[in-house]
């Protein structure tokens, strides 16, 4: 078919695919940002999907529409195209969103969508977006409604084009470190901005939020990691409209940053961890009644803190991880009655806590005592919280009688029993918890003996066993578990045996099998039918280059980790760019 036959196709399917991009937003199939960590476990994973959303029927063994097959095509010969403007704005959407994720746009493709009155434009993250990308960004016109350039080179000069998109609503300038002061005052004018974000930024001070203050719009505000801001939340007073304002990592915010925050009565989401606030400045936000967050996680907060929460009657969702929280002082947690979750993570408090947990909190769903004094006797303050979904005990000295407490949780989803001192036997108490799906016993102690104990936990998604003695007998129990997502077996203990039994795994998303010595070429031809699979490390075993070849089948492959193996980061390289095009993130590098 000719070039021309694509493009009439195109323009005569504009109406049509209206549906079809709508469907595929609510798809999965999304590319990661590229922030991570060093780790041998799935716990790396620190980022979220950034990329814009795209048609996943391929990969679910679905046919393509002739509308699909010709968004490729032409995507796939970009550069033989000078325009699109002619083409319908959905059509010319689909196809730079195919060009965003399969990682073929460029500064020049980018220059065929010049005045194609694109609505979205989704760059976060992407290689080389830059001030040069402005100028076509601009030509979109009253036209653009949101903008992601997460991550880019873009600077204040850049910022100055923006000024013809009147009708912005939303955006994402993160991790864009040459913004300062100067490039705030070019947005300070797009007053129809309901959500924007500057996450980790050093330029931006306290006299810079002042170009916020005309943004009355504004519902949702993104300041995370930006450590100049201290004193410059004065500015944000006049944002009547705005809900979620995250200052996460903010270390210069204090408590007299607090007494401005009084005035956004329609706060209902508010994130200031790690900060310098005390409890009192969480006196300052007794009036917002509509609060249903708070994040106070790493602040200098104590159980004093607890009468001021005790006054927001719509919160449900309170962190205070890493806080001076301790036993004296708990009895007030009996007050926060609407609380559905509460973490207490890395706290100085015991079993006397859980007592008033008990007493109070009838709605509680998710509770965090990871790292607590936590021991067996304390659980049984627990066992009337039938309406418990989510509980994270690693780290704690319960043991096998505690979970005798647990067994009747039966709304229980998610439990975290990770370096815990419960072993194979006390895990019978926990078979008939059936509405389970994420369990981590990560504990040395756990072995083949334990987990054939479990496997009656059918509805299981997410399995941890990265410190259990899992061998190749185990593996046999996993065959029961056939709905698994996530499986991490870390030990050691298995050989390319082992791996046949989770080659079975087919709804396997992410696989973590590192520090499997003997692990061979063999296991990366076993899991090449694992087709789902979107994250893979087999980090010291004995991988070679010539066990890439076996993953070409794995299409939706966005990471794979093969650190201290056989293979160098240019064999990577050049196997991902003929066979992995959606691989994103990759070890060695």
């Amino acid at each position: 078919m000719s070039y021309f036959g694509y493009e009439n196709i195109l323009s005569m399917g504009g109406a049509c695919s209206r549906r079809q991009e709508r469907d595929s937003e609510d798809s999965l199939s999304r590319g990661f940002s590229r922030k991570y960590c060093k780790s041998g476990s799935l716990k790396w994973w620190t980022s979220s999907f950034s990329y814009p959303s795209m048609d996943i029927r391929v990969q679910k063994g679905e046919c393509s529409s002739l509308l699909d097959m010709c968004v490729q095509k032409i995507s796939e010969d970009v550069d033989r195209h000078n325009t699109f403007s002619m083409l319908p704005r959905d059509i010319s959407q689909q196809i730079l969103n195919n060009l965003v994720y399969s990682r073929r746009l460029t500064g020049g493709s980018f220059e065929a969508f010049r005045d194609c009155a694109l609505q979205d434009l989704y760059l976060g993250e992407y290689a080389g977006v830059d001030d040069s990308w402005m100028d076509v960004i601009s030509s979109q016109g009253s036209s653009l409604l949101s903008v992601d350039l997460s991550g880019s080179d873009v600077t204040d000069f850049g910022l100055t084009y923006l000024k013809d998109c009147q009708s912005l609503m939303s955006l994402n300038l993160n991790y864009c470190d040459q913004i300062s002061d100067h490039g705030l005052e070019c947005i300070s004018g797009l007053s129809n901005l309901t959500s924007l974000s500057f996450r980790r930024n050093d330029s931006i001070s306290a006299q810079g939020l002042s170009a916020f203050s005309g943004l009355v719009n504004l519902v949702k505000l993104d300041l995370e990691r930006c450590t100049g801001i201290h004193g410059g939340i004065v500015h944000l007073q006049g944002l009547t409209k705005l809900e979620s304002l995250n200052m996460k990592w903010c270390n210069c915010i204090t408590d007299s940053d607090m007494k401005p925050l009084s005035e956004l009565t329609s706060l209902t989401s508010l994130e200031i961890s790690c900060s310098k606030v005390t409890d009192f400045g969480i006196n300052f936000l007794r009036g917002l009644q509509k609060l249903v967050l708070l994040n106070l996680e790493g602040c200098l907060v104590t159980s004093a803190c607890l009468d001021s929460l005790a006054e927001l009657p719509a919160l449900s969702n309170l962190n205070l991880n890493r806080c001076n929280i301790s036993d004296r002082g708990c009895e007030k947690f009996s007050r926060l009655e609407k609380l559905k979750v509460l973490n207490l993570g890395f706290n100085d408090i015991g079993d006397t806590c859980l007592v008033h947990l008990k007493a109070g909190m009838t709605k509680l769903e998710s509770l965090n005592l990871d790292s607590c004094k936590i021991g067996d006797e304390g659980l049984v303050n627990l066992a009337g919280h039938k309406q418990l979904i989510c509980l994270e005990l690693s780290d704690t000295e319960v043991g096998n009688n505690g979970l005798e407490h647990l067994s009747g949780l039966s709304s229980l989803e998610k439990i975290n029993l990770s370096f815990t001192v419960v072993s194979d036997s006390g895990l019978r108490k926990l078979c008939g918890l059936s509405s389970l799906k994420s369990l981590n016993l990560d504990a040395y102690q756990i072995t083949d003996a334990g987990l054939a104990i479990l496997t009656s936990l059918t509805s299981l998604t997410d399995l941890d066993l990265f410190g259990a003695r899992i061998t190749d007998v185990g593996t046999n129990y996993l065959k029961k578990f056939k709905n698994l997502r996530s499986l991490e077996i870390c030990s050691g203990g298995l050989t390319d045996a082992g791996v046949k039994n989770i080659k079975e795994l087919s709804s396997l998303m992410c696989l973590n099998l590192s520090q499997n010595s003997c692990l061979t070429d063999k296991t990366v031809e076993l899991i090449a039918g694992l087709t789902s699979l979107v994250s893979l490390n087999l980090s010291n075993s004995r991988i070679t280059s010539a066990g890439l070849q076996h993953l070409k089948t794995l299409k939706s492959l966005r990471s794979l980790t093969l650190e201290s193996c056989r293979v160098t980061a240019n064999d990577i390289k050049k196997f991902k760019s003929t066979h992995l095009p959606n691989l994103v993130s990759f070890r060695p590098e």
